[in-house]
């Protein structure tokens, strides 16, 4: 099994080492979601010495209407392509490579006023909020959103881009069935309820072309009685695998960056466990992983290719280098 410095040679996205720093919102955008010079300072300073292989940038709205929070970076027109080279250019510079995050918040949309959209006209668990049900034609303007959205990703100079669809926003809303109750082709059994997510990569990757890679994050499983489940992603990993998706990050669904019933780091590995059995793409693990010996015990164990370590980079920036080489010492 691979070692915390062993580069990633399988995949269009050739990465030096298997430390990824996972999307975390920061709120650093300004009004209408540009890129500011305090979030250049803030992924500079994450990236700076080159140790961390993948940055993915936090999750950026396709479209005002699918806006999850103020400040979030956006992606949804041409006006945002300037900022997002000098982010590029940025973390380049430190010899990393970055990925964009691409989202529609759904029903968990903070927009401004915009109507509040979602598959079905129910809230999301835990929530008040009941969204007006998607038609057709909106389910395509949407699509049409993220294939655009990762054409300027693309045109900006990022190395990949990441479709999102966990923690309950739009694409994880389609998938799991507490929120989707549609009766028409994008409801009912999980081969429907991923057909938005196979149109949207479809366009996608028309979008960027065969060899731009492209990543998806999946919320697999809700963990809750009558949500998505391990069985579920499995299908799923294996349809998106199938349409063209190079690297699979899983992560949890309408229980967000937490499993209820885990608390050993790297608490989504009993789904990434069964996901593997079945894809041959990489694959990124989040999830409380803390330490570089816990990375390293997810890599020997095959729960993942990739370690995702998220609040301990955002309390730390130099924790990644520290974890190459303790690693490095062993």
């Amino acid at each position: 099994m691979a070692q915390l410095t062993e580069p990633l040679k399988s995949s269009k996205l050739k990465l030096n080492n298997r430390i990824v720093m996972p999307p975390m919102a920061t709120k650093k955008a300004d009004e209408d979601g540009h890129v500011t010079d305090a979030l250049l300072d803030y992924y500079d300073e994450k990236s700076r010495g080159g140790y961390l292989s993948l940055i993915i940038i936090e999750h950026c709205y396709v479209d005002l209407q699918g806006r999850a929070h103020e400040r979030q970076l956006s992606v949804s027109d041409d006006s945002t392509v300037e900022g997002w080279k000098k982010l590029a250019e940025a973390i380049h510079k430190n010899r990393v490579k970055v990925a964009m995050q691409i989202n529609h918040a759904g029903s968990g949309a903070d927009n401004g006023g915009l109507e509040i959209v979602g598959p079905s006209a129910v809230s999301r668990p835990g929530k008040q909020v009941v969204p007006i049900e998607l038609t057709r034609v909106q389910i395509q303007e949407i699509v049409e959103a993220f294939r655009l959205a990762a054409k300027r990703a693309k045109n900006a100079g990022f190395d990949a881009v990441e479709i999102h669809a966990a923690h309950g926003y739009l694409l994880n809303q389609f998938y799991s069935p507490l929120t989707n109750l549609r009766t028409d082709e994008y409801g009912g059994a999980i081969q429907n309820r991923i057909r938005i997510h196979l149109e949207v990569i479809r366009a996608v990757r028309e979008a960027v072309g065969d060899e731009f890679p492209i990543l998806l994050r999946l919320g697999g499983c809700d963990y809750m009685d009558g949500g998505s489940t391990i069985e579920d992603s499995v299908f799923a990993a294996c349809e998106f695998e199938k349409a063209g998706v190079d690297i699979l990050d899983l992560s949890g669904g309408f229980c967000g960056y937490i499993n209820p019933h885990a608390t050993t780091p790297g608490y989504f590995s009993d789904m990434s466990l069964a996901v593997k059995q079945k894809i041959s793409i990489p694959v990124i693990l989040t999830g409380g992983i803390t330490t570089a010996v816990q990375a390293e015990k997810l890599l020997e164990t095959g729960a993942a290719d990739l370690i995702g370590v998220g609040r301990a980079i955002l309390k730390d920036s130099h924790w990644a280098g520290d974890a190459i080489r303790l690693s490095e010492s062993r």
